[in-house]
């Protein structure tokens, strides 16, 4: 049994997701494991009662210990505050953990042999660098009932006053406002520049400049001022490249590329291309997702939702087969920065291991229906949701 110094921050979450986290630390952690966390219960129910504090609890918690493992959570919409009767439509958890953690969401896939790229070309993982702070994210959002003059208007703290025109609203109609800050968007080019540099891999940066010629060129310049003036030699010293250009171009460029390069993009753009990247390499649970913060703290999550479907199938007491790849990852990742930053290397080899045994699992023909749909592999075994937990439990016993 492999003892923990410090706890980890556990962030629950919601429907198939919450019943696959207790299957995995049931049959894959707590037997090997005595495992110390900080429990924080971001079901959808629970935020609810708590008016959404128990989100910004967690990351605090956080904040102070370092590493957190998050389950994925209920982001509601209108059908969803009617089923859960909820007080208001919440904002996104990770929205919120993100803009108080700061810092940059790094997601790449997972890749086993057998579960090719849809892009025949793509040969080696692209990572995905999503901005986690402000955009569409920390919008204000107003819904115009009639005529009217819609306006953007700052006031600096000495009373100076810049006041532009949106619209002029003729009838009904919506609008929002968006934010972003130097000092975040440089601890973005900060991050994107020297996990570049630790993997020694290209670095794209897009944007659409060219329509937003202040608030997405704002962006632009922040990271070229930071290359040119503090990586620029270490770039050309080990060999990679740094490049921006549009993310219309970017897109293009990524469909013909051979992979193996960091794609670095605004918020709202790293969450919808990161869905894309994921499902071209195989499935949107084969993805694994860290936020690093500016301060060195780090929480680790699935990059899918909380597979409502197969939940309501679950309730309905019919046999599932969810993909916990990324989930058992998301765990993974996190028991292995624990033990790198407290010095348990047994826990770091724990996290490999166990890292290994779901891809030779997979590998050896056994994973779950949305993987058996799609793989090259020959006599796969279609497993349900527990039974694939649970043959990852045998490989791993059998290796480590």
């Amino acid at each position: 049994m492999i003892t923990m110094k410090t706890p980890l921050v556990e962030m629950d979450g919601d429907e198939m997701t919450r019943i696959l986290w207790q299957m995995i630390k049931d049959e894959l952690i707590l037997p090997y494991i005595d495992l110390k966390t900080e429990y924080y219960d971001l079901g959808l129910v629970n935020r609810n009662e708590t008016d959404d504090q128990v989100t910004v609890d967690s990351a605090e918690a956080t904040k102070r210990l370092g590493v957190a493992v998050k389950c994925a959570t209920i982001t509601p919409n209108a059908a969803r505050v009617e089923e859960y009767k909820l007080k208001q439509m919440w904002k996104s958890p990770n929205g919120t953990i993100r803009a108080l953690l700061d810092g940059t969401v790094f997601r790449a896939p997972i890749v086993v042999k057998g579960i090719d790229p849809c892009v025949r070309n793509w040969k080696k993982p692209i990572t995905l660098a999503r901005h986690a702070y402000g955009d569409v994210y920390k919008n204000v959002e107003i819904r115009a009932p009639k005529a009217g003059k819609a306006e953007l208007v700052y006031t600096s703290e000495d009373g100076e006053e810049i006041r532009e025109t949106i619209h002029e609203f003729i009838g009904p109609g919506v609008l929002q406002g968006m934010h972003n800050t130097d000092a975040s968007i440089t601890s973005f080019a900060h991050a994107c520049f020297k996990y570049a540099i630790d993997s020694m891999q290209d670095l794209w940066f897009s944007t659409k400049d060219t329509i937003s010629k202040k608030y997405d060129h704002r962006f632009k310049d922040i990271f070229q001022e930071i290359y040119d003036n503090e990586y620029k030699e270490q770039f050309e010293k080990i060999g990679i490249t740094y490049f921006y250009t549009l993310i219309d171009d970017a897109v293009a460029r990524v469909m013909k590329s051979k992979g193996g390069f960091i794609w670095a993009c605004k918020n709202y753009d790293g969450d919808v291309m990161s869905d894309m990247i994921s499902s071209a390499f195989g499935s949107l649970a084969m993805m694994t997702s860290v936020l690093v913060s500016p301060d060195g703290v780090y929480e680790y999550e699935a990059a899918h939702g909380t597979v409502q479907r197969h939940y309501y199938k679950h309730l309905a007491g019919e046999e599932t087969s969810t993909n916990s790849v990324a989930t058992i990852f998301a765990w993974t990742g996190a028991l292995r920065k624990r033990g790198e930053l407290d010095d348990i290397p047994e826990l770091v080899t724990y996290a490999n291991d166990m890292e290994r045994a779901v891809i030779w699992t997979i590998e050896s023909g056994k994973m779950t229906k949305d993987l058996a749909l799609i793989t090259s592999n020959e006599n796969v075994v279609v497993l349900n949701s527990q039974d694939f937990i649970k043959e990852v439990r045998k490989t791993y016993d059998s290796i480590a």
